[in-house]
């Protein structure tokens, strides 16, 4: 059976032994008879693996029990509009930190329903470090603030998140959610599609405080309202079964691999293979801030751009996939979430070295 090392930014590689448990499992879950992709979300099978996968979130997590879990479809796209038009209701007025094209996409949905403030933003130097932000800047009438704590495409994440006082704090944790320790209680509402660190794509987890739910405009649509699926336990509707069930089995796999404390450990070891390697080379360079780099998505650039065909092909051939930088930024990206092992990291270190030869020989 053939396997690659698979560096994409999502949908991402996932964890080998999560695969091989769905793939025993796929004809006939729990001797049912039945795959999980046949089971009703009304039976009793389904209702422990929903319920299940929600008590390994909040045990990886430590959510309080003040918050709700919330299992939706429609990504962290649909978000963008579903948060105002459940948290815009008060003053109409909402504060974004903008680092890049996520955040500028989630602005602009934002601006269709109330006033929306760019309180700080990189966007002077393309979005290659995170900008500061203190309480100050923050309007205390706004109905929350908004920021993505980690920008795939850009390859920069906070390291402190705000202090927002008693204005609810949002974040948009897509790309590095159970990457590394958070103190769920300093946010207000975590969103994050699955398809990087969580699942397959279809679902989207929220992490919402209670006290947030029940705001909606009686003409907001019910599908997009926090109370429907708070309510219904994520189960008003037909819910993304199969994706759910694969995000039960990686929140089990985290857990048994010591949890979100180990894998940060883990984590920051092959982002530190990755960006030493880069800092000590005088072919490949990183545009990114030294206090702002993600350890989850690494941009990297050669100077000249007419050999970034060539490395992506080469790396192909080593089995090394998906390299290639998001085409709004060009250069080349190596995405290393949870699954990603660190072998895998050393063995594109090893191929960029190789490269590196290569190609300085022939200066």
């Amino acid at each position: 059976m053939k396997r690659v090392y698979n560096f994409a930014a999502g949908p991402s590689m996932l964890p080998l032994t999560v695969l091989e448990k769905v793939q025993q499992e796929l004809l006939s879950y729990q001797d049912s008879g039945m795959s999980v992709m046949e089971l009703s979300h009304r039976s009793g099978l389904y209702t422990e693996v929903i319920r299940g996968a929600e008590q390994l979130l909040r045990d990886l997590m430590n959510i309080p029990e003040n918050y709700k879990v919330l299992f939706i479809q429609g990504g962290a796209s649909q978000q963008f509009a579903m948060i105002p038009m459940n948290l815009l209701v008060k003053s109409g007025k909402a504060d974004f930190v903008n680092t890049g094209s996520w955040s500028k996409k989630a602005i602009k949905e934002a601006k269709k329903f109330g006033e929306v403030r760019v309180i700080a933003t990189s966007e002077d130097e393309n979005f290659t470090y995170i900008p500061k932000v203190d309480s100050t800047m923050i309007d205390p009438e706004a109905d929350y603030v908004h920021i993505t704590t980690n920008n795939t495409i850009e390859g920069t994440a906070f390291r402190d998140f705000p202090d927002t006082g008693n204005v609810p704090l949002v974040a948009d944790m897509s790309s590095n959610i159970l990457s590394e320790e958070i103190d769920v209680s300093k946010f207000a509402l975590i969103y994050a599609g699955a398809q990087k660190n969580i699942g397959p794509a279809g679902l989207t987890v929220v992490i919402i405080r209670e006290d947030l739910i029940g705001h909606a405009e009686e003409t907001c649509p019910t599908m997009l309202d926090y109370k429907t699926h708070s309510e219904s336990g994520s189960l008003y509707n037909t819910p993304p079964t199969f994706a759910i069930y694969m995000a039960k089995l990686v929140f089990d796999w985290l857990s048994d691999h010591g949890g979100i404390k180990a894998m940060q450990k883990v984590n920051e070891e092959k982002a530190r293979v990755l960006y030493n390697y880069i800092d000590g080379s005088k072919f490949f360079s990183s545009p990114v801030r030294k206090d702002s780099r993600s350890i989850m998505n690494i941009p990297f650039v050669i100077p000249n751009r007419e050999l970034d065909t060539a490395f992506v092909k080469q790396a192909q051939a080593k089995g090394l996939e998906t390299l290639k930088g998001h085409r709004s930024v060009g250069g080349m990206r190596a995405s290393i979430y949870n699954a990603m092992p660190l072998e895998g990291v050393q063995a594109l270190v090893d191929f960029m070295r190789e490269f590196e030869e290569e190609h300085i020989l022939k200066k």
